[in-house]
């Protein structure tokens, strides 16, 4: 039974606005009770400023909610171990999609060979040496025996083909978004109609309108949807784009985002050259693919199971490194130029930037966390897991998403926080970062929090 006054039952309602007063006024218990019978005047301005907190105690009451029997009732969603910071956004589910054609990691170089009507015996060799290095075993690509069927020229040196490879990127590139945001809305399991953002990732499209709004319009989003396109940003656009739908979901109320990351090798697929040697690495390396986020904060429970909190982020990019990595269209597709000093640029700085992240938490001890990070290759986990003096199964996830998909770019990071998400339901700590390297050099990071 809760408290009553003057032989009036308090209900949930009223006992709500009292513990309103309680926790965020100086008012003494009774006089809180004696504004719950009796509420001043208020303007609605002292609503909204009270919105967060509102929600926030509904949310509590209904997890307190009981059956006939008494018995508490139980979401239908998987129960979260900690509860959302309030205001702070959260992961609320997760999509992903890939296109029909899956390479094994040993067969791709006979038939890249093959397509591209190689004769130099050399460069196979070296692409042998390079399939194996990469720790890759499964890729999905666009490419296909059809394609090259229809667009022979893609496989002939120096002919102008840009137009050929955006006529199958960009649509190719919506489709696999499609797929994937359908994914995760039917996980999530809201309504369309109440997403109010879209923020869209991509480096494998050129076009205007872009890839956004046609991905809207094929969901059947409302017309009024805001939304943000981040293009060319690689391999660190996942994290970025997390970051910037993190900042729409706390500062617009009640606002769903569904963040969504869509990636093709076309526009950079090409015969091998000794004159480009990072093409190999790009061929023994890269994949295609998809991924979808729901984002939001205050997460209404048992309609949604929040995950991982977005707890605080961070993007810096070091001054003198925009020439390591190095992207450029021209008539037949993009070319990239990789430094041989990525990986200790990265080594070199890492442990400053991981520390800015957790300074936010208090955090000081690296094994303590969860890591969520980027796998551009091999060679960059290693050195961080060798900078930071991780336990071997610290980057477990990483390893295995390279392995399972490649380097997906942007959506590579996606795929990361699913098996991280797998593994947390098994146990772990509350804490944990997920970070990302690109051209800039950029490192974009954010502090994660396991719910």
């Amino acid at each position: 039974m809760l408290p009553t006054t003057k032989g009036r039952k308090i209900t949930s309602r009223h006992f709500l606005f009292f513990m309103l007063l309680i926790f965020h006024t100086n008012l003494s218990p009774r006089t809180s009770l004696s504004l719950v019978y009796n509420p001043p005047r208020c303007d609605i301005s002292s609503i909204k400023t009270s919105l967060y907190r509102t929600i926030f105690f509904l949310n509590l009451l209904k997890m307190s909610e009981t059956d006939s029997n008494g018995a508490s009732k139980h979401c239908t969603s998987t129960p979260s171990r900690r509860a959302p910071t309030l205001g702070k956004a959260t992961l609320l589910a997760i999509g992903k999609a890939f296109p029909s054609q899956l390479i094994p990691q040993e067969c791709l170089v006979e038939g890249y060979i093959r397509d591209t009507k190689c004769d130099d015996a050399s460069i196979k060799e070296k692409l042998e040496r390079l399939c194996k290095t990469t720790t890759v075993k499964t890729r999905y690509t666009v490419m296909s025996k059809e394609i090259l069927d229809k667009y022979p020229e893609l496989a002939t040196e120096g002919t102008p083909t840009i137009r050929q490879r955006l006529e199958i990127a960009n649509p190719a590139v919506v489709e696999m978004a499609l797929k994937a945001s359908m994914a995760c809305i039917n996980e999530w399991g809201g309504l369309v109609e109440d997403i109010t953002h879209i923020v869209y990732v991509s480096s494998s499209e050129v076009r205007l309108p872009g890839g956004d709004l046609y991905l809207a319009s094929q969901l059947g989003l409302r017309n009024d949807v805001g939304r943000v396109m981040l293009y060319f940003l690689g391999c660190y656009g996942g994290v970025t784009g997390l970051r910037v739908a993190k900042d729409i979901a706390e500062n617009n109320p009640g606002s769903r985002v569904l963040l969504t990351t869509s990636e093709t090798t076309i526009l950079g697929f090409r015969p091998p050259s000794k004159a480009r040697p990072y093409d190999l690495v790009g061929a023994a390396l890269f994949g295609d693919g998809a991924a979808a986020v729901i984002i939001g904060a205050n997460p209404v429970m048992g309609k949604e199971s929040p995950f991982m909190e977005l707890n605080y982020s961070v993007q810096q990019f070091l001054p003198g490194t925009q020439n390591v990595i190095d992207g450029r269209l021209s008539e037949e597709g993009i070319n990239f130029k990789l430094g041989r000093d990525l990986p200790q640029k990265i080594e070199d700085n890492i442990e400053e930037f991981c520390n800015k992240l957790m300074s936010k938490a208090g955090l000081t001890d690296f094994n303590e966390l969860f890591w969520a990070v980027h796998p551009g290759g091999p060679a960059i986990l290693n050195r961080l897991e060798s900078k930071l003096k991780l336990n071997e199964e610290k980057l477990e996830c990483s390893r295995r998403a390279l392995m399972d998909y490649g380097n997906v770019s942007s959506n590579t990071i996606v795929y990361v926080l699913e098996y991280m998400r797998d593994e947390l339901k098994r146990g772990g700590g509350e804490w944990g970062l997920a970070l990302a390297f690109g051209p800039g050099i950029t490192f974009e990071g954010i502090l994660l929090r396991s719910l």
